[in-house]
C-alpha cells in the first residue's frame, strides 16, 4: 500500500487515527499506521505530559495532532488576545434564559452538581485561536510528524510555524471550496469528512464528496466519514483518497479511555443513532442521539448559541452527567460507523484486521477485472 502520503510521512499503512486517548495514538503508529492525538480537551499543561508520554511509547514511529483553530467564531472580533480575559468577556454573551434551560433539563433528570473540589470551569478550552496557539506551540515543541486542524484552513502563520519545524499540516474539509481554501493557505494534505463522520461535520455524503475534493485540489486527500473497514479503505482510494481518516472506531478498543457506559452505549447503537446537533458546541457535529440532544430540538429549548458560546455554556453540565447515572442525557462525537461496532478489539488488531479487508476487496475486483 504505498501512496504519496506513505511516503509523505515513512508509514507502512494509509490509516490516520484521530483519538484523544494518548494509548491509542501510540498503538496505531507502532502498528504501521499513523495516531494522531485530539489535543482540543488538554491545558498545555497536560498537552506537554501527552506528548511525552506518546514520545516515549510510539518507538520512534511518526505521529500527530490535532487542534481545532475555527475560521470564525463568536469573540473572534474583540480584539483579546488572553486566553484568561477572553474567557471573561465571552461569559458575559452567555443568556440567562439558556444558563436556566440547562440547569432545568439536568435537575429534571436528577443530576447532581459537581463537587466542590472537581476540575469545573475549564469552559473554553481550545475552541479559540487564542486558546488554541498555547496547544499548537506546546505540539510544536515535539517531534510530531503532522499538525491538523479540525475547522477549517488553519491560519497562515500556523502552518508557516509548522513547515519551519519541517512538521506537514493537514486540514479538514467537508466541500470541494473549504478543502481549496485550505490548499491556498499551504495545507499539505486535506481530509475530505463526509457527513458520516463522528464530531463536527457537513452535509455532504462522504462518496460523493471524494471525488469532488480529489479533482478541486492538487494534495494528497484522506478520506473520512463512516471508514471503519478495509472495503471502505478500498472504495475511498478507488475515488481517488490516498489514505484514510478515521475516528469512532477507536473508542471501542481496548486501549481506550472511554467511560464504560459509554463504550457499552456504542456497542450497542445502530448506525440510526446518530444526528447533527448543535448542542455541544455550536456547530454541526455528529454526536450520539439521546434525551441531550432531543431536547435541544424540543419547543422548550431556547436554541443553541454559536460557538464556542455553546460549549460554555454545557462544559460543566456535561462534567455533570458524565459523573452521574443519567447515562440517557450522556452524548459523545460518534460516527454512522457505530452500527458495525460491536466488538471491543487491541487497536493494533483494527489496523491490521482493516488491511486485510482491503487486500481481500482488491482481490475480489482484480477477478472481476481478469480475464
Amino acid at each position: 500500500m504505498r501512496t504519496r502520503v506513505t511516503d509523505m510521512f515513512g508509514i507502512e499503512f494509509p490509516i490516520f487515527a484521530f483519538s484523544h486517548c494518548r494509548d491509542v495514538v501510540a498503538a496505531v503508529s507502532r502498528a504501521g499506521g499513523m495516531g494522531v492525538l485530539g489535543a482540543l480537551y488538554f491545558t498545555p499543561e497536560e498537552l506537554e505530559m501527552e506528548l511525552k508520554w506518546i514520545d516515549d511509547h510510539v518507538d520512534g514511529r511518526p505521529y500527530g495532532v490535532d487542534v481545532v483553530m475555527p475560521a470564525s467564531y463568536a469573540g473572534a472580533d474583540l480584539g483579546v488576545d488572553s486566553a484568561e480575559d477572553l474567557v471573561g468577556r465571552l461569559a458575559g454573551m452567555i443568556p440567562e434564559g439558556h444558563r436556566k434551560f440547562v440547569d432545568e433539563l439536568l435537575e429534571a433528570h436528577g443530576v447532581p452538581p459537581l463537587s466542590a473540589d472537581s476540575d469545573a470551569g475549564r469552559v473554553l478550552l481550545g475552541w479559540t485561536d487564542a486558546t488554541a496557539r498555547p496547544q499548537v506551540e506546546v505540539a510544536l515543541r515535539h517531534p510530531i510528524a503532522l499538525l491538523a486542524n479540525a475547522l477549517g484552513p488553519p491560519p497562515a502563520d500556523v502552518v508557516e510555524m509548522a513547515h519551519a519545524k519541517g512538521v506537514k499540516v493537514a486540514a479538514l474539509a467537508s466541500t470541494p471550496r473549504h478543502a481549496v481554501k485550505q490548499v491556498e493557505v499551504g495545507v499539505d494534505v486535506v481530509v475530505a469528512q463526509g457527513t458520516e463522520a463522528g464530531g463536527h461535520t457537513g452535509e455532504i455524503s462522504t462518496m460523493v464528496l471524494i471525488p469532488q475534493v480529489v479533482d478541486a485540489v492538487d494534495v494528497p486527500v484522506l478520506a473520512a466519514g463512516g471508514i471503519g473497514d478495509g472495503r471502505q479503505m478500498a472504495a475511498g482510494l478507488a475515488l481517488g483518497a490516498e489514505g484514510v481518516w478515521t475516528g469512532s472506531i477507536w473508542l471501542t478498543v481496548e486501549e481506550a479511555d472511554t467511560p464504560e457506559m459509554a463504550r457499552q452505549r456504542i456497542l450497542e447503537a445502530t448506525s440510526r443513532d446518530t444526528v447533527r446537533s448543535r448542542s455541544w458546541t455550536g456547530k454541526p457535529a455528529r454526536l450520539l442521539k439521546n434525551e441531550w440532544t432531543d431536547a435541544w430540538e424540543s419547543a422548550e429549548s431556547p436554541g443553541t448559541l454559536p460557538m464556542p458560546l455553546q460549549f460554555m455554556l454545557v462544559s460543566d453540565a456535561l462534567r455533570r452527567i458524565g459523573r452521574s447515572d443519567a447515562a440517557e442525557l450522556a452524548t459523545f462525537p460518534a460516527g454512522q460507523i457505530i452500527g458495525t461496532m460491536n466488538q471491543v478489539k487491541p487497536a493494533r488488531d483494527v489496523v491490521f484486521g482493516m488491511v486485510e479487508q482491503y487486500v481481500e476487496a482488491m482481490e475480489r475486483l482484480d477477478r472481476l477485472t481478469g480475464d
